[in-house]
């Protein structure tokens, strides 16, 4: 098999399509953050898979062709429509046996830094390998080691490095150092030149020989047990032999004339989503007429955001190790009440946002297929490139997911966010997550497929993008491209934005005479993947922030 690119079947902006009036699609759709992965994905929709095939197919591809985010080393979160049904799969990280509450503490009780992102320390078990498997065996038609194959030939025969991806491994060599052994094997990452990776294209050719008897119990399994080994990691035999993925329910609301398909916990981002869209709507009068990304429009989203984020960073955590108060939290007479609390003409001041309860790099792809099912994906190594730990002899690059728990209660992670008991470090929970792959449905027919990267700010990327595309009405592509903020109660009233799209002008001026310091946060804001099926057009978009490609598959 050739996976040849395209140009003259690839689409660098939206696609459309008109689909049959019985209900299923002439076409099906993927958006994924490289051309690799597009084309991967678009070839096994042609050949007859289904989205779940040419998920599989997409998530294994991109561990080969964007190392700075796929993986076989992370995990993630899988929201799936099929027949009708939707499910969701936790493939999440979690914490080896070894690990402890107070891991990454001095004896003074002081983070040590640096500790829970750099390194073999920084390792949570990985899950991609085992949530594929499982997506496959549930709902997959093709062969297994068919889909794998493409992943092999890239590894084997090289892909062509991106520009963009080259300043993620130049700012990685900085950052990592010589405290791993991350140059060994990306430093002759170059922009426009082929990359080939055999140690990887050997790992790939067990998986698909094996599944993930081979990663968990078989000889990568012991290649992994060797690089903890060698640079005093805490991964076990055990901790592998005994991952397992989780089919949960997903957290599913109605919204409008819609219903949301969203993250469940170990996820913040179902919660949140929820929370946000809900409070957004009960404060309709106070949205209406109000421009998109102006300075009223950016202070209300910031004075919704911060009480998400108070209840984050006090409430959730894995629910198989606290007690988190879903149902409550999502409440439609709970969110009303704080909704209540936001001020539409002034600051709240941070230190009276409480819990209201008493008592950078990840990427995202999103498929639909023929027959109407979908599949929103979003799977991580955590920071740029993971730990910076590449393991010897399998040659792909393990997470630093370590750094998604609370490492302190009150100190905030790499992404500024505060944590608190709830989501603490214990030997065997699965880390909270901001991840949020999310598939929306009208009717039952699915409307739209979304997702991205970027920490803390996948939930509120997600929010404004449904804002834009639902409430404004703009196309897809630019409800996409639009400019984002993002406000998460500390810093204190601290608004960030992009590059891509700053904050200045009038806009800027205004909202900081309220009182707002304004931030570019150094990085671009995302990468939103998404598909939308509305009044019988498909329309596929990626955010002109990265270097993703859509099709519409014929």
């Amino acid at each position: 098999m050739k996976y040849k690119i395209s140009m003259m079947m690839i689409s660098f902006c939206i696609s459309q399509m008109v689909y049959a009036e019985t209900g299923t699609y002439p076409a099906g759709a993927v958006a994924s953050p490289d051309q690799y992965g597009t084309a991967v994905a678009a070839e096994i929709l042609k050949k007859g898979g289904n989205a779940i095939d040419a998920a599989v197919a997409t998530a294994f591809t991109l561990a080969v062709t964007y190392p700075e985010a796929g993986n076989i080393g992370g995990g993630g979160f899988m929201t799936i429509y099929m027949n009708n049904k939707a499910y969701f799969l936790d493939y999440r990280e979690v914490a080896p046996k070894l690990a402890s509450e107070n891991m990454y503490l001095d004896n003074k009780g002081e983070l040590i830094d640096g500790m829970s992102i750099v390194g073999a320390k920084a390792v949570g078990v990985p899950g991609t390998v085992m949530g594929l498997w499982e997506a496959h065996q549930k709902f997959g038609t093709l062969k297994w080691a068919d889909l794998v194959q493409p992943a092999i030939h890239y590894a084997e025969k090289g892909f062509i490095v991106a520009d963009q991806q080259f300043q993620y491994r130049q700012d990685a060599v900085t950052f990592f150092g010589d405290k791993t052994n991350f140059f060994d094997y990306f430093g002759s990452l170059k922009p426009g030149k082929n990359f080939t990776q055999p140690e990887l294209a050997n790992t790939l050719k067990r998986i698909a020989a094996q599944g993930p008897q081979d990663f968990y119990h078989g000889e990568t399994a012991q290649l992994i047990v060797n690089e903890m080994k060698k640079d005093g990691g805490l991964i076990t035999h055990d901790d592998l032999v005994n991952y397992t993925a989780k089919w949960r329910e997903p957290l599913s609301f109605k919204w409008r004339d819609n219903m949301v398909y969203t993250a469940p916990l170990p996820s913040s981002g179902g919660v949140a989503l929820k929370q946000l869209l809900l409070m957004k709507q009960d404060l309709n009068n106070d949205f209406n007429q109000v421009e998109v990304n102006s300075a009223n429009y950016i202070h209300l989203l910031a004075e919704i955001e911060k009480r998400v984020f108070a209840d984050r960073a006090d409430y959730l955590g894995d629910p198989a190790y606290t007690n988190v108060p879903v149902e409550k939290l999502t409440d439609i007479n709970y969110i009303s009440q704080r909704a209540k609390e936001v001020n539409p003409n002034a600051i709240s001041p941070t230190e009276s946002v409480k819990p209201g309860l008493e008592t950078h790099q990840t990427t995202h792809f999103s498929i639909v297929d023929k027959w109407g099912n979908a599949v929103s994906n979003t799977y991580t190594l955590n920071w740029d490139f993971g730990s910076g730990v590449v393991v010897r002899g399998a040659g792909f690059l393990l997470n630093d997911e370590m750094d998604d728990f609370s490492s302190k209660p009150g100190v905030a992670n790499q992404f500024g966010v505060i944590g608190g008991n709830a989501n603490a470090i214990q030997a065997g929970k699965r880390m909270l997550s901001s991840m949020s792959p999310t598939i929306i449905t009208k009717n039952g027919a699915v409307s739209m497929v979304i997702g991205t990267p970027g920490g803390s700010r996948i939930f509120t990327s997600i929010f404004q993008v449904i804002n834009n595309f639902y409430d404004y009405h703009m196309s897809l592509q630019d409800a996409v491209n639009a400019q984002r903020v993002h406000h998460q109660l500390l810093p204190k009233n601290t608004i960030y934005f992009d590059a891509y799209k700053p904050l200045q002008g009038q806009v800027a001026e205004a909202l900081q005479k309220m009182g707002y310091i304004l931030e570019d946060q150094g990085w671009l804001m995302g990468d939103v993947e998404a598909i939308s099926i509305n009044d019988n057009v498909i329309e596929a978009a990626s955010d002109a922030r990265g270097r993703g490609v859509t099709q519409i598959v014929q």
